[in-house]
């Protein structure tokens, strides 16, 4: 097997360069977007940011098409509601709904649309102020669309991304893109602000790692929780240790979310962990 350094540089990718035309029909640079430094001090004290507007419409619309075929013709691979058996889920594959998707897993190998996404500059250029000027996208992590339904979705309770994860540092961001509105009705996510900075003991989360929203000790914090709303192409930016959880889904329409984790390149998976399981795509920097 090749190593991960090899299995990086084998992955390389760069960014686009995204342009337009003026008026004599010359095509322009656009400019590159970063975060202004509210949203920087936002991050690093809430553990999140929202960048309105980040993902372009024409590939939100390209993206949602695609994943509508998608989870319309079932390509794998794919996880189902019934297999995480979270509460509201159907009890078996076989049961009513039980073919209902949570999420489309793999999504950069579903269609190079998702590797668009990843070397958009303003994309990239937030990146590399949260994490560094060399950025690494983890396949073996999120790389999914979340599909919640509006029958047969689930509950998923408070937890941190990094309790799945396996790296030299707990140290990542999550970037989550809304294909459409996301609110409460719907199942949004739900964020504890400042959750990502707090060391909490292993007694305040149960035997599945979720955070116990029975104790005591936990209920001042679970009670300042926020709602994560977008609009349809507004990007969420979250930390691995943020605490976040989100409802079923209570509306008519299903909701489509692209999700993304990263990492800076001095933070490597831990080997002979899922981290490590997967190749892994470097990500220039924008200067």
């Amino acid at each position: 097997m090749d190593s991960l350094a090899t299995q990086i540089e084998k992955t390389q990718v760069l960014p686009t360069t995204t342009s337009t035309t003026d008026e004599t029909n010359k095509p322009t640079q656009e400019p590159v977007r970063r975060f202004d430094p509210i949203e920087l001090e936002q991050f690093h004290h809430d553990g999140y940011v929202i960048a309105r507007g980040l993902l372009s419409e024409k590939m939100r619309r390209e993206m949602l098409q695609l994943v509508k075929s998608h989870v319309r013709d079932e390509i794998q691979p794919i996880e189902y509601e019934a297999e995480v058996q979270y509460p509201g889920a159907p009890q078996s594959l076989n049961a009513e709904g039980g073919r209902t998707a949570r999420r489309l897993k793999q999504a950069h190998s579903r269609h190079s649309i998702f590797t668009d996404w990843i070397q958009q500059p303003s994309l990239v250029a937030r990146l590399n102020q949260l994490l560094g000027p060399e950025i690494v996208m983890p396949l073996a992590h999120h790389n999914c669309v979340m599909t919640k339904q509006p029958q047969f979705s689930s509950d998923t309770g408070w937890h941190q991304d990094i309790r799945y994860w396996s790296f030299q540092r707990p140290e990542l961001v999550s970037v989550w893109a809304a294909l459409g509105s996301e609110n409460r009705d719907n199942g949004c996510l739900q964020l504890i602000p400042g959750s990502h900075r707090v060391d909490f003991h292993a007694d305040q989360f149960d035997d599945a790692t979720f955070f116990r929203s029975d104790l005591p000790e936990n209920a001042d914090l679970i009670q300042s929780a926020v709602p994560a709303e977008l609009e349809a192409g507004d990007v969420l930016f979250f930390h691995s240790r943020t605490l976040h959880a989100a409802t079923r889904n209570h509306s008519k329409q299903t909701k489509y979310s692209v999700v993304m984790t990263f990492r800076s390149i001095d933070n490597p998976p831990i080997e002979g962990t899922r981290s490590s399981s997967l190749p892994e795509m470097l990500i220039s920097q924008i200067s």
